[in-house]
């Protein structure tokens, strides 16, 4: 079971894009899925849940200040950079609501990985994660009004409820369940990763099925979109760590959760809130947001090794 999760979870990217793929090509073998969108994201967020302790707690008083900045700038940083490609790339309202969603919604649970691999401070990625996700009941709606009342009608007090729902509910049953069955967690936990790869590959190719035929015509469009929201948002995050005196460690810690969004929350909310057009940036976000991630990681941790080596030789 561990080497197949593991698998899985190593490959995730790979089988998301064959996901979007299937979905685009065949998007009547996935429409079953839009029923099951914020199911599915709940199961994901549970998985969460089963994931933290009180000692991921106890580290966001270890660290406040630098929890903070990276909050901070997680919920300053994606928004203002969504806003600002919608508008200079004159989206339309559909659109425009679903890139403004993926800017405005907490980290994703995959910038915990990235961030290890990138040897970054993991307890910091967690922390941020956490926080932010614990947040975005409050400061996703609230955001999402902000910045996309005028493109698209947005109910921030039923946005609120659902993400509620959907994230706050699934982690806190997550938490409670990881409480009591304490050891016993350890001859389940290879299921958590595995269960949250297979819900995050069928909401993307659930979510490019609802809306195939429209893909095709604003597909290219839209890569370039994301692709350059997740790379500001990478560089944006490590900008702001380093004016606030952090080491590059923590800096690229928060690059990635800056950079990484839960872009399942963003096509969820989508599907639930506008039309299903809505979803596609999150959909191609939940993509190439593995990708990069896996590209920054391996460039820090060759860094790394390299500037290991060159100590090493001077000693």
């Amino acid at each position: 079971m561990r080497k197949f999760a593991k698998f899985l979870v190593d490959n995730m990217a790979l089988f998301v894009v064959a996901a979007g793929v299937l979905g685009a090509w065949h998007p009547e073998l996935l429409h079953w899925v839009g029923g099951y969108v914020s199911w599915m994201l709940g199961l994901v967020m549970f998985g969460m849940g089963m994931t933290l302790s009180v000692d991921d707690f106890r580290n966001v008083l270890r660290q406040p200040r630098n929890v903070a900045i990276g909050v901070f700038a997680q919920f300053l940083i994606m928004p203002l950079v969504a806003f600002g490609l919608v508008k200079a790339f004159g989206l339309s309202p559909e659109l425009a609501i679903g890139v403004i969603l993926v800017g405005t919604c907490p980290g994703g649970t995959a910038s915990n990985v990235i961030s290890y691999l990138a040897r970054g401070d993991v307890a910091l990625s967690v922390s941020m994660t956490m926080v932010t996700t614990l947040l975005a009941p409050l400061v996703t709606p609230a955001l999402t009004l902000l910045y996309a009342d005028a493109h698209i009608a947005v109910s921030a007090s039923s946005m609120m409820i659902s993400i509620a729902e959907m994230v706050l509910a699934p982690i806190v049953l997550g938490l409670i369940v990881h409480h009591a069955l304490g050891e016993r967690l350890a001859r389940i936990e290879p299921a958590l990763p595995l269960l949250s790869v297979i819900c995050i590959v069928l909401l993307v190719g659930g979510v490019v099925s609802l809306s195939a035929e429209k893909l095709f015509t604003v597909g290219p469009l839209l890569v370039l979109i994301v692709v350059l929201h997740n790379v500001l948002g990478l560089a944006l995050g490590y900008g702001l760590a380093h004016l606030c005196h952090m080491d590059s460690q923590r800096a690229r810690t928060v690059s990635i959760e800056v950079g990484m969004q839960n872009s399942g929350l963003a096509a969820a909310l989508a599907v639930l809130y506008f039309d299903p057009v809505a979803a596609i940036p999150g959909a191609i976000f939940s993509v190439w947001h593995n990708i990069s991630g896996s590209l920054v990681a391996n460039y820090y941790a060759r860094r790394d090794a390299k500037m290991e080596e060159k100590e090493v030789v001077i000693e």
